[in-house]
């Protein structure tokens, strides 16, 4: 098929765009379009540390310096960023403005969603009565959530938390503390979990240590005297 005029008209005018504009070669150009673009997809893209400034690092990316601040590099807390000086990151474009010499990427968002996809795929190999050693991370009115391994986490509502009622959380975990919990739900990638199915129950206890005793006039008989004795036989 062959192109029509219009098709030339666009061409031309992507080629003039591409030009240079006296302050930015063509190269230039080409590479803040591509970073507008990986900007707007939301596409991964692998760079190399290649320097260390003021919080943060640097990388090249088609000839364009772009930064990465400090908090974006990593799902915890940073002091140092020469380790990572020379290493390969996988980011994304968060920031791109040509004007003002601006491209600022992000390896956070990535590394939070595999995190994500751990937890789920995790999560999905879990079966309920399965118990775990966790610590309680926060409380709430309505229960306490615990850290599990492997990054997965859960609720123990505060009626799973002890056999007695309690008014909060508080009265009986504090954040920090270490406890063994069982799953007793798995809904929606979500799981509720139970500290007091662990415990023994001390009324129940109390019940199994009665001592049951039968009056003398409500003895039951075994013979067979005294199972035929109130059976009435008709001549």
């Amino acid at each position: 098929m062959e192109e029509s005029m219009k098709d030339f008209e666009k061409m031309l005018e992507e080629s003039y765009s591409l030009m240079g504009d006296g302050e930015h070669d063509t190269d230039t150009l080409i590479a803040w379009r591509r970073a507008e673009e990986l900007k707007a997809s939301g596409e991964n893209i692998t760079v190399t540390v290649t320097g260390i400034v003021k919080g943060g690092v640097v990388a090249d990316f088609d000839g364009i310096r772009a930064f990465i601040p400090i908090s974006k590099l990593s799902l915890e807390r940073i002091e140092d960023c020469n380790p990572f000086l020379g290493k390969e990151l996988e980011v994304r474009v968060i920031e791109a403005d040509m004007d003002s010499d601006k491209l600022v990427l992000s390896a956070k968002e990535i590394l939070r969603e595999r995190q994500e996809e751990g937890k789920k795929k995790k999560i999905s190999e879990v079966r309920p009565g399965e118990v775990f050693h966790g610590t309680v991370r926060t409380l709430k009115d309505y229960g306490a959530f615990v850290d599990l391994p492997d990054g997965m986490s859960g609720l123990v509502h505060v009626s799973q938390i002890a056999h007695n009622r309690i008014k909060h959380p508080g009265v009986v975990l504090k954040e920090g503390q270490e406890v063994d919990v069982k799953v007793i739900q798995i809904k929606d990638g979500k799981l509720s979990l139970s500290i007091k199915a662990l415990l023994d129950n001390p009324a129940e206890e109390e019940a199994a240590d009665e001592e049951i005793e039968i009056p003398k006039s409500e003895s039951i008989g075994t013979s067979l005297a005294d199972l035929l004795k109130d059976i009435k036989i008709e001549e």
